[in-house]
């Protein structure tokens, strides 16, 4: 069959004899043509190998750019109405490092806004030659323009030709450098663009996303850019690639008026500092490294252009509001979205999924969609339902009775198509078919179809660049919705994922279907699952069964070997000539070379553009797909999409989910500064897969993990194939632990959906880091163990096991400038002796407390958000320190993307009034106010009054030791007319 022919095909001339060497383990004899399939044949492990690569960054070889290479000097610079235009030319001769120089390049510099300020650098010739410096048309990823010329800016661009060309952005009020890149040599080659900037010391920068890492990123750190399918791990390289930071500084007043820059270990306790926040947007897919260092920040991509956004704040709320605007405002999701979700890999039937059903039900826990993972697919395959257990017919009388019961289902969708045996007449899959007729898929640089390997065996891929690949998809999902009434989409595998290096597939189709070159979890020959650390102590009984448990998660995701013979692969720059599978400058990708788990790099699209130049936007491309899919499966609803690869402005279209995280307390804990840092970087659905996805959980970490998920914008609980059961009514425990947080969310559903009104109107925050909300406190800024949930509710959950209390903050509370009330007692909480505090939360409760100078407009907890949305209203008003409180509430149809009704209320306490103003945009809702609970009051001083008329005494309750007030009896509908108040 000749698989070494494939090889050389699709990875280039560099490594094919080593390449040849380790195919030929694929060699077979040709399967013969039969209308049964042949044993099915497993790839070998060495298809996903390739000659290894060592990081650039870890290279004892490795030449130093800056010291090599001569830097630009700028000529012709010209004045324009929204900035100036430069040409850039080689300072000397050109050093080629880590490709071809590029001798001449055009300056563009845009105040666009009064905040935002745009830099870009381009070859002054796009051509052939330089075809890596892939200009990424607005039409895949926005590319924000000029909105007002001659803005007036507090950002300052300067530039100077000494000792080589470099410019600086400056914050004009405070005459703080923001960025520069003055002294620095800019380097830009065909494969290899450097720019670098300085940094104040111990910054305070936030984003870089997608990773698992504290909140504020270290000053040693190598945050790569390459979308890899590699599990939620630490400090890789993962899912998602988002090349925008958030910086902020904290400054002191001296004594002559000015501002002193301050760094968080030099702040000091109880003392008034005064911040400011920029932010910095890279529009770059190419694969990229950005290192952080102590004293500064160096890009190194390769291939692209410099295309730098400024946005100058000052606070973090207009850096994030900005930016947003300039990528994409937040996707406002259905309200049912809010709702608790259930999965995982293993439900093997309609059957499975009604029990998981009732059982929700039987126990009291809310529940509002079903998901299933690949288990529906037959044979793994996107479009077509396993009919062993998941046949059409029963499909569509359970999701009948599901959804009559007000809940959803949402399946799995994978990113790559299987291709047909053709010798194997059963194993027509018309999906391909019409995929392939469309001219939809990859090609190979020989125009032949680029054939990879996922789950179902030897996979095509879609191009998202062609003409007919975006119509296919929505046509393929409009036919499948014809069978299987779904109501969203999870889309996985899109970084994109391929098990085998190369075309690996071509002239091997007699072999498919094929299997993946790994043992799946629940195979036999797999070890044992792992349990969290204090299993033993705290789940003695599920101890004793732990060897049921077949599987790691490990063996599924194998990191890539190679023999230890082998030596790394240094590759020397060719004149004018790109090798795009071993770059000469090799980023810091966990997997090693770049094709390694993925599609090749050059992989081709119908244009011509290589996948290399794509390959960290096509994630975002099938969100694309999906969403207009979706806009025609239902018009004029919202799509509900979580998605696994995504870039900066997928948050305008999908939601996204942690990844494939462990059952472990680690993961857990990370779960909020991936939070955090999805909420900066425009995606505020975000969610982990609670109680963990690989290895078994426990009753006590599943226990801690339901009550803290609860409190994240995308709730779901999903575990792998193997692993124990792990649904909350498994264990008493986390059955009563779940809904007594589940009570809180289901309450707070009408302040978490206006929050994302609110993100999709004006790029608010709808998780919240401390240090957000409270910019003048140092001692904040790397606190990521506890967070906010819009400005009013705050949460600190226990992140270690065997613990029954929890250090945390309460910001503000010790310095008198905040209140704090404790949810469940509704009491003020007292000042504490420090601002670290211990708080008590034994196991099955977390600790949650609304912020004072808050109103949240509350409804009562139910099964599903539709029957939660009929329940009568409760306003809940805590009261600040001087007896004021403010607070808002957004309602609509809770799916329409253009609502036809709307209704907006408006709250706010000043001197013991309570005023609640409704504008009427039509929508009705007809629930009644129950009660109003006044937190913080220390007496009634006169009759209590609504609308200007006494409330019976039996209808009011001053609860002196509380200091809290509940006055009901409304017989009223709640939002009603124009306004309402209460006075005490």
């Amino acid at each position: 069959m000749g698989p070494s022919r494939n090889w050389k095909k699709t990875l280039g001339g560099l490594s094919v004899f080593w390449l040849m060497a380790q195919a030929q383990t694929q060699s077979t004899p040709t399967a013969s043509s039969s209308s049964s399939p042949p044993p099915q044949y497993t790839l070998p492990v060495s298809a996903n190998e390739a000659p290894p690569v060592i990081p650039n960054i870890r290279d004892p070889l490795a030449v130093d750019a800056q010291t090599a290479c001569p830097g630009y000097v700028a000529s012709n610079v010209k004045q324009t109405a929204s900035g100036l235009t430069a040409s850039l030319s080689l300072a000397g001769h050109a050093c080629n490092v880590y490709g071809t120089d590029i001798d001449s390049l055009n300056l563009t510099v845009e105040y666009q806004t009064t905040d935002r300020l745009h830099v870009e650098i381009v070859p002054t010739h796009i051509g052939a030659g330089n075809a890596t410096q892939y200009l990424i048309p607005p039409s895949v990823v926005a590319k924000p323009g000029v909105e007002e010329s001659n803005a007036e800016s507090d950002l300052e661009f300067s530039w100077t030709n000494e000792p080589s060309f470099g410019f600086e952005v400056i914050r004009k009020s405070t005459k703080d450098v923001l960025f520069s890149t003055k002294g620095k040599k800019l380097v830009f080659e065909n494969q290899f663009i450097e720019f670098a900037s300085p940094l104040p010391e111990n910054y305070n920068l936030y984003g870089l996303g997608e990773s698992v890492h504290a909140f504020r990123l270290s000053n040693n750190y190598t945050k790569t850019f390459y979308a890899a399918d590699a599990g939620a791990t630490t400090d890789i390289n993962i899912y998602g690639t988002h090349p925008f930071y958030l910086e902020t500084r904290y400054f002191t007043q001296s004594p002559s008026g000015g501002l002193s820059l301050v760094t968080t270990n030099e702040a000091e306790p109880n003392k008034n500092y005064t911040s400011f926040s920029h932010g910095v947007y890279s529009r770059n897919a190419h694969g990229q490294d950005i290192v952080l260092q102590p004293d500064g920040i160096t890009w190194r991509a390769i291939g692209g252009s410099i295309d730098l956004y400024f946005f100058s704040g000052p606070t973090q709320p207009e850096v994030t509001t900005s930016y947003l605007k300039a990528v994409g405002l937040p996707a406002l999701q259905q309200y049912w979205t809010f709702g608790f979700h259930q999965c995982r890999w293993g439900y093997k039937s309609w059957s499975d999924l009604e029990d998981v059903v009732d059982n929700h039900i039987k126990f009291g826990i809310p529940l509002e969609t079903v998901w299933t993972d690949i288990d529906w697919m037959l044979r793994y395959r996107d479009f077509e339902n396993e009919p062993v257990g998941f046949d059409y017919e029963a499909g569509n009388s359970f999701l009948q009775r599901l959804h009559d019961g007000g809940r959803h289902y949402v399946p799995i969708f994978d990113s790559a198509i299987y291709i047909p045996n053709p010798q194997i007449e059963s194993d027509a899959y018309p999906t391909f078919d019409r995929g392939n007729e469309t001219g939809s898929f990859l090609k190979n640089p020989d125009g032949s179809l680029y054939i990879g390997s996922v789950w179902p065996g030897y996979t095509v891929f879609p191009d998202w660049l062609s003409e007919g690949a975006e119509q296919w998809w929505i046509d393929e999902m409009v036919l499948y919705y014809q069978k299987t009434a779904y109501d969203g989409a999870w889309v996985d595998m899109s970084e994109i994922s391929s098990f085998c290096v190369g075309s690996c597939g071509s002239g091997n189709l007699g072999l498919n279907p094929v299997h993946p070159p790994f043992a799946l979890p629940g195979e036999t020959k797999n070890p044992v699952l792992k349990y969290p650390e204090w299993f033993n102590v705290t789940n003695t009984t599920e101890a004793a069964a732990a060897s049921s448990a077949l599987a790691s998660f490990s063996s599924a995701y194998p990191a890539p070997t190679s023999t230890g013979t082998a030596s790394y692969v240094r590759t020397t720059p060719t004149p004018g000539v790109r090798d795009v599978n071993y770059p000469p400058y090799a980023i810091n990708n966990v997997k090693g070379p770049l094709a390694v788990a993925a599609i090749s790099p050059n992989a081709t699209h119908a244009d011509g553009t290589l996948e290399y130049d794509m390959h960290n936007i096509w994630g975002h491309g099938i969100i694309k797909a999906t969403y207009a899919a979706l806009s025609k499966v239902f018009p004029g609803h919202r799509p509900f999409i979580i998605a696994r690869s995504t870039f900066s402005g997928s948050g305008a279209l999908a939601g996204h989910w942690g990844g494939d995280n462990w059952s472990n307390w680690p993961s857990m804990a990370f779960s909020i500064p991936q939070a955090l840092q999805m909420s900066i970087l425009g995606i505020p659905m975000f969610g982990s897969d609670t109680c963990g996805f690989a290895d078994n959980t426990d009753m006590e970490l599943c226990n801690r993990w339901m009550q803290l998920s609860a409190f994240f914008p995308f709730y779901r609980n999903h575990n792998i194939l193997g692993a124990i059961s792990q649904e909350a009514y498994t264990w008493a425990s986390v059955i009563d632990a779940s809904k007594s947080a589940m009570t809180i969310r289901y309450q707070l559903l009408p302040y978490l959906y206006t929050l994302f009104y609110h993100a999709h109107t004006a790029g608010h925050t709808v998780m919240r880091a401390l240090a957000w909300e409270f910019p003048n406190d140092p001692s904040l800024a790397s606190a990521d163990r506890q967070f906010l949930l819009g400005p009013s509710i705050l949460v600190i959950p226990v992140l270690e096991p065997g613990a029954t209390s929890v250090n945390g903050v309460l910001p503000g509370l010790i310095e008198g400038h905040e209140k704090w009330y404790d949810w469940y007692n509704q009491t003020a909480v007292p000042v504490p002796s420090q601002v670290n505090t211990t708080i008590d939360a034994p196991l099955g409760h977390i600790p949650v407390f609304v912020r004072g100078g808050s109103v949240l407009p509350l409804q009562q907890p139910a099964l599903t958000t539709r029957d939660a949305r009929q329940s009568p209203w409760d306003v809940l008003a805590a009261l600040d320190k001087d007896g004021n409180a403010t607070g808002d509430l957004y309602l609509d149809d809770g799916v329409s993307v253009q609502p036809n009704a709307t209704l907006t209320a408006e709250f706010t306490v000043q001197q013991r009034k309570l005023v609640a103003v409704m504008n009427q945009g039509g929508w009705v809702d007809g629930n009644s106010l129950r009660n109003i609970t006044i937190l913080g009051v220390d007496s009634v001083r006169r009759a209590v009054k609504f609308n200007g008329r006494p409330v019976p005494r039996r209808n009011v309750h001053l609860d002196e030791a509380k200091h809290t007030l509940v006055v009901s009896g409304f017989d009223i509908s709640a939002w009603a007319g124009d306004h309402w108040t209460l006075e005490w």
